[in-house]
């Protein structure tokens, strides 16, 4: 049995509500909220980094998985926003975390499914042999330009995951499947601070034709239907997009809500769907089948379905868990001013 020994998730304790955003640039707020189906967003604080949320999502996944970080072959982070052009994040974290020197480290992209991806490389490593566990992790501090649709949504957070083999397996890899075309919809030029997105490409031909046919793909290479999964978790650029997906296939609202987190996050990129998943992990009883499915624009989709384990019931509750970081009294509410110096909307003169 090959699957998930351990994973972990961070929520930053910053947000700002949709209503702050609106109101900064005259838009109306309940129109937004009704279109998108998003009520506030998470913000990374000023010390808050794509690295500093990986190591904390990675650290949360090695106290459940029980594990040395020495025994771990490989670390993979999948993000839109590494700090550096060139230097990687999987080192510091891997550094931070005792992992080196005996280690593969490599960052990936591919929009919001190189979290997916990470995972996928992970597990692959693990099925063939080459190495007892291996880390794969998404995490993003997402951009958005000011005044920009997607600044109502872009947000920080993301998921870690051991991959492992045995009687330490919390959720089994059951199946894998990929669906990837050229379809421009969304895209950031090297040294732009802001990405762009491609209007009518959007929807239809990019999010649902690749969300829908990775979805479909990994059933039928199955045999089986929505009605056979607890739990579904589709990549959430909103609310309104992965809910639709979801009812299109089949799904209920009692599938889906579980792992449906971005009315209350916003969109984590690559941390998106692989947050949901942890959300559903958390709330899962053994026997149950998860649908993860990813999305990323360029455009393609990664599917995984994960079969839960008796082991579940020992771990889950050993660090914080998704929706109780979410929901924490901790956090704290942004105005718009505040939230434009965090994200260094505003440069101070050096």
């Amino acid at each position: 049995m090959i699957g998930i020994i351990g994973y972990g998730s961070y929520v930053p304790i910053y947000r700002i509500k949709v209503e702050e955003i609106a109101r900064q640039w005259g838009d109306n707020a309940e129109a937004i909220k009704n279109g998108i189906k998003v009520y506030e967003k998470t913000v990374p604080g000023q010390d808050e980094d794509t690295i500093t949320i990986a190591y904390m999502a990675a650290k949360y996944a090695l106290v459940r998985a029980g594990i040395d970080p020495k025994e771990i072959g490989a670390l993979y982070i999948g993000s839109e926003s590494h700090p550096y052009a060139v230097k990687p994040s999987g080192t510091v974290v891997a550094e931070a975390l005792g992992m080196v020197p005996d280690i593969h480290i490599a960052d990936y992209e591919f929009a919001c499914k190189a979290g997916s991806e990470a995972m996928f490389v992970a597990y692959t490593h693990v099925k063939a042999g080459h190495m007892k566990y291996a880390m794969g992790i998404g995490a993003d501090t997402s951009q958005g330009a000011p005044g920009d649709a997607l600044e109502y949504t872009a947000a920080a957070g993301g998921s870690a995951f051991i991959f492992g083999k045995g009687d330490k397996v919390i959720a089994e890899v059951v199946d894998t499947y990929s669906y990837t075309t050229d379809t421009a919809d969304f895209w950031r030029r090297e040294t732009r601070p802001y990405p762009k997105h491609g209007g009518r490409f959007t929807g239809d031909p990019a999010y649902f034709h690749h969300v829908l046919s990775a979805a479909k793909g990994i059933m039928e290479k199955n045999g089986l239907t929505a009605k056979d999964f607890r739990y579904a978790v589709f990549h959430m650029p909103n609310a309104s997009f992965p809910m639709r997906a979801a009812r299109r296939l089949g799904f209920t609202k009692e599938q889906y809500e579980v792992g449906l987190i971005v009315p209350y996050t916003g969109n984590f990129y690559s941390g998106a769907s692989p947050t949901g998943l942890s959300a559903s992990l958390d709330d899962a009883k053994p026997g149950d089948l998860i649908l993860m499915v990813s999305f990323g624009s360029g455009a393609g989709s990664d599917a995984f379905i994960f079969r839960v384990t008796e082991r579940i019931n020992e771990v889950r509750d050993l660090v914080p868990k998704v929706w109780d970081q979410i929901r924490t009294p901790r956090k704290r509410y942004l105005t718009y001013g505040e939230y434009a110096k965090f994200r260094e909307k505003i440069l101070m003169n050096e």
